[in-house]
């Protein structure tokens, strides 16, 4: 990594913007009522489940992200608790990118609720860096809404630039200037830093690294050593004020999970659910023209045993194939662990999350045929009568609108889509919510 800019070089070249308890202020923003007041999001409504988001007013509390409901009401008696509602923090999420890029091009979103953007020339001045992120905050505010506030960093590249927006939140503008490293860096415990969990923290421990000061005073070798990977070698920098390139993800799979209503875990009910969630990954999978070549599904039920299995076939893309597989996995899954069959199966909630993921993935155009499967002129014109069907049902649903024609039922959730839900790195796209 010779070659690398240093950050005397780099100056000022990164602005990142981390929006503040995200989810929970989007409700605040639709619903005025409950400004200043303790909000938690939930995926349903029941004391059983964890908040996935919550305010600022329920974190002096101490309500965050993974507490359970019974807890966090016990913390907070006036918590209010309201349904997660993730087509609406898409909305929001490209309303915020819009009000940014009149100031600023984006170059990288790395979640739903963090992004940044490069500085150049002038704008890279510590002057001109902090007018522009003001600009973009009193932005957001006129075009979004007052309840959505942000935290924004400024630094020498994007892993600092995050370091310092979680330095003073909410609403917060943190500047780390070259010449001022490590300096504020040395206030952090070790997990403060990006990539640095409990685990982590403990093999740094392991080498005699425990204060953010040991590791900034280490050398990139020994972080290599530490992380037993290029990867600490690459965070060694990325503290340092140097941009090293972050890798490069490839799509590995596509898949859909979700911990089931109280009213959907009847065997056959989460049946239906895990066919609708298969269809959904398998829709994902066409629009980027990749084929799978192995589908796993898993149950976990709420006696807490759980099973899982894969079933593994030629390279396909086409929906009735993966739903022919998923159909025996769900026989094999009754006999084993109930010793019925699918319609011997007990009317009674046993099931409590499924799980169903598409991988073994390749392009369309690089699949070869295998010439030594038997059958194979029978098999290969059997996948195109599939592949046809499958088109044409696209071809409908956004002719005329989704589920003009559907596979079977369509469960009704809660929430009002089945499936779609906001990952740590993926923005789903609208089109999924209509799935």
């Amino acid at each position: 990594m010779s070659s690398l800019q240093s950050p005397e070089e780099l100056g000022l070249s990164t602005l990142f913007l981390d929006l503040n308890s995200y989810f929970a202020s989007v409700e605040q923003n639709e619903n005025p009522a409950l400004r200043g007041k303790p909000v938690a999001v939930v995926p349903m409504m029941t004391d059983s489940t964890c908040a996935i988001a919550a305010s600022y007013e329920a974190k002096a509390y101490g309500v965050k992200t993974g507490t359970k409901i019974y807890d966090a009401k016990q913390m907070c008696p006036h918590l209010i608790c309201v349904l997660a509602r993730h087509d609406a923090y898409v909305d929001y999420h490209h309303k915020i990118l819009a009000a940014t890029q009149k100031h600023l091009p984006i170059t990288k979103i790395w979640s739903i609720d963090e992004f940044h953007c490069d500085l150049m020339g002038r704008e890279k001045t510590e002057a001109n860096a902090r007018a522009i992120a003001s600009a973009i905050k009193c932005q957001i505010r006129r075009d979004v809404g007052p309840a959505i506030q942000c935290s924004i960093g400024i630094a020498p590249n994007s892993f600092l630039a995050k370091v310092a927006t979680d330095m003073q939140k909410p609403n917060g503008l943190v500047v780390l200037k070259p010449e001022d490293l490590p300096g504020k860096l040395l206030d952090l415990s070790l997990t403060d830093l990006p990539g640095i969990n409990v685990r982590m923290e403990e093999r740094l421990y392991r080498g005699h690294i425990k204060t953010v000061e040991d590791l900034w005073n280490t050398s990139p070798k020994q972080a290599r050593a530490i992380w037993a990977s290029v990867q600490g070698e690459r965070f060694w920098y990325w503290l340092h004020g140097y941009n090293p390139p972050h890798n490069v993800t490839n799509t590995g799979m596509f898949g859909h999970s979700r911990v089931l209503d109280p009213d959907l875990r009847t065997p056959e009910k989460a049946r239906i659910m895990a066919r609708r969630l298969l269809y959904k990954a398998a829709l994902r999978l066409r629009r980027t023209e990749f084929c799978a070549s192995r589908l796993s599904f898993s149950v976990r039920f709420l006696n807490g045993q759980r099973w899982e299995h894969e079933a593994r076939f030629p390279a396909v893309r086409d929906i009735f194939t993966f739903l022919q597989h998923f159909d025996s996995l769900w026989q094999d899954m009754c006999l084993r662990v109930f010793g019925r069959t699918p319609h011997d199966m007990p009317n009674r909630v046993l099931c409590k999350k499924i799980s169903v993921v598409l991988y073994g993935l390749e392009k369309e155009g690089v699949i070869t045929d295998d010439l030594f499967e038997t059958g194979f002129a029978a098999q290969k014109e059997r996948g195109q009568k599939r592949e046809s069907l499958s088109r044409a049902l696209e071809t409908l649903n956004k002719k005329y609108h989704q589920d003009a024609v559907s596979l079977g039922i369509i469960p009704q959730t809660l929430a009002g889509h089945v499936g779609t839900k906001i990952a740590f790195s993926r923005v789903p796209d609208k089109d999924e919510f209509m799935e």
